[in-house]
């Protein structure tokens, strides 16, 4: 089980202020609803008893429509918004008992945020507005626009790094927006609704950009948006909320097997499961998987055990060297597998979407390996998962 990198707990946030505020707050724990706590008050309920779990290494995706909260609830990760009542915890610590320099802190080293409306300075070239960051930490000159040049290879804008702000496109600044998020090499990167200013074929194209950078950055990403086929084109999970609270918790694949109540339902109903489902979203466990350098015998016997013809065999890194088959191992008489594994040439890109995997199966129930771009292996897929998830 991935280690837990956020843990929200019993969440509450109330825009407002002195007596009024407090009279919110009971009117809240009352049960009162959000219209009432507006209209007998001056204050207005963001965020209600929400409980959330976000793992290390995770997409995670809140989506809402406007209003829902799911931006006043991102801004409780890095504090810009002080909750009511609840907990934040990050590897274990409550934010919400930082002094002011160890939130500064925080905010420079562990947590980065990208915005909508980027936050660019007009009057610093690319490089420099991604390496403001380390310049503010004081890291000197050298240094900081070394790693800056590296994020700016990462998001593919080698070349522009000299060019002035007003000279680059709307996908071209948000570029820029998320390399110097990546620049402070934060753990945690919290991005609020960061593609919504952009025309749809941009926003496509960034959308992919992401997807083909997790594979390199290993950060937790909490991303907020107000558009279901994104949030389900990107998150490992999604949290869908409505009125301040999580309507609904999982993977894309729970949302069409097991939708929450009606509201879900109609949220959902303009999915194309085709273009949204991705392979790491159906992906199994292998039954098996063997080291390089395992014993003949051993790799038999589990194979057998497991009623399995074949198992993939990984390195020590995890990347697919292959696999290897039992009728080769009841046959070989060498000590280890090495030489008996054969090359794999159907491994799938675990980003691939249902539309693009399908014509790429063949009928049966044969497990075809699922690889990240450093062809590590992560689980495994058949043509029939691929029939079940579209059939629901």
């Amino acid at each position: 089980m991935p280690k837990k990198k956020i843990e929200i707990k019993d969440l509450e946030l109330i825009f407002g202020k002195g007596e009024d505020r407090k009279r919110a707050i009971k009117m809240l724990h009352d049960g009162k609803s959000n219209d009432y706590i507006r209209e007998h008050t001056s204050s207005a309920v963001g965020v209600r008893k929400v409980d959330i779990d976000i793992y290390e290494g995770e997409m995670f995706v809140i989506v809402g429509l406007s209003g829902s909260g799911k931006s006043s609830l991102i801004r409780c990760l890095n504090r810009i918004n002080t909750p009511t009542n609840g907990e934040v915890l990050i590897d274990g610590e409550n934010i919400l008992d930082y002094s002011r320099e160890e939130l500064r802190d925080m905010r420079r080293h562990k947590v980065s945020m990208v915005f909508q409306h980027f936050g660019l300075f007009d009057h610093r070239n690319v490089i420099s507005n991604v390496a403001y960051g380390l310049e503010v930490q004081g890291v000197d000159k050298e240094e900081r626009e070394k790693l800056a040049m590296e994020s700016v290879k990462a998001v593919g804008l080698e070349g522009w790094e000299h060019h002035k702000i007003e000279q680059l496109s709307g996908g071209m600044k948000q570029r820029v927006g998320l390399a110097r998020a990546l620049t402070n090499e934060p753990e945690i990167m919290l991005m609020d609704e960061p593609y919504s200013a952009l025309d749809p074929l941009i926003r496509r194209d960034m959308q992919k950009e992401l997807l083909g950078l997790e594979d390199y950055i290993d950060k937790t990403i909490v991303f907020i948006t107000h558009d279901m086929n994104e949030a389900f084109k990107l998150g490992d999970r999604i949290a869908l909320m409505k009125d301040g609270v999580i309507v609904q918790i999982g993977e894309p694949s729970d949302y069409f097997e097991n939708p929450a109540n009606d509201y879900v339902e109609e949220f959902i109903a303009d999915v194309d499961k085709g273009q949204v489902l991705k392979a790491k979203q159906l992906m199994r466990e292998p039954a098996y998987v063997a080291k390089e350098n395992d014993r003949r015998t051993t790799t038999r016997d589990a194979l057998e055990k497991h009623e399995k013809s074949f198992c993939y065999v990984i390195d020590d890194n995890d990347v697919l060297l292959g696999y290897v088959t039992l009728d080769d191992l009841n046959e070989s008489r060498k000590q280890t597998i090495e030489s008996l594994v054969k090359e794999e040439p159907k491994a799938l890109y675990r980003q691939l979407f249902l539309k693009e995997i399908y014509p790429l199966m063949e009928k049966g129930t044969t497990d075809v390996a699922i690889v990240d771009s450093k062809n590590r292996l992560h689980g495994v897929i058949s043509y029939d998962d691929v029939i079940q998830a579209l059939s629901i």
